[in-house]
């Protein structure tokens, strides 16, 4: 019973840890530009969207969907990035406990 009594603290502070990380995340961002840095995407470790810059060289009306390939490009991998950046930081809290690679939790 002892045992028990210990993993349930364990699982108390793991859950106050990922939410503690849930929310530094919510507040950093990460980039990813494309185009020669011709559009920027900036997204919360969330994964919200912060914002997208586009330089006035790249804005051309007669090449608008090379333009929105670029901002979907640029969206795409700054959202990756937050993947990994969220994967990496809630990993921290769970390392030791010896859960399977990928695994999921529920809260």
């Amino acid at each position: 019973m002892p045992n028990l009594m210990k993993l349930m603290k364990q699982a108390a502070s793991m859950q106050q840890n990922m939410s503690r990380v849930q929310e530094e995340l919510a507040a950093r961002e990460v980039e990813f530009s494309a185009g020669g840095d011709a559009v920027t995407a900036v997204v919360r470790g969330d994964l919200t969207l912060a914002r997208v810059r586009i330089k006035p060289e790249a804005v051309c009306a007669d090449e608008v969907e090379l333009l929105e390939d670029l901002v979907l490009a640029a969206v795409t991998g700054a959202q990756q990035a937050a993947r990994e950046l969220a994967a990496r930081e809630l990993g921290k809290v769970t390392e030791g406990l010896g859960l399977p690679a990928g695994m999921q939790l529920p809260f």
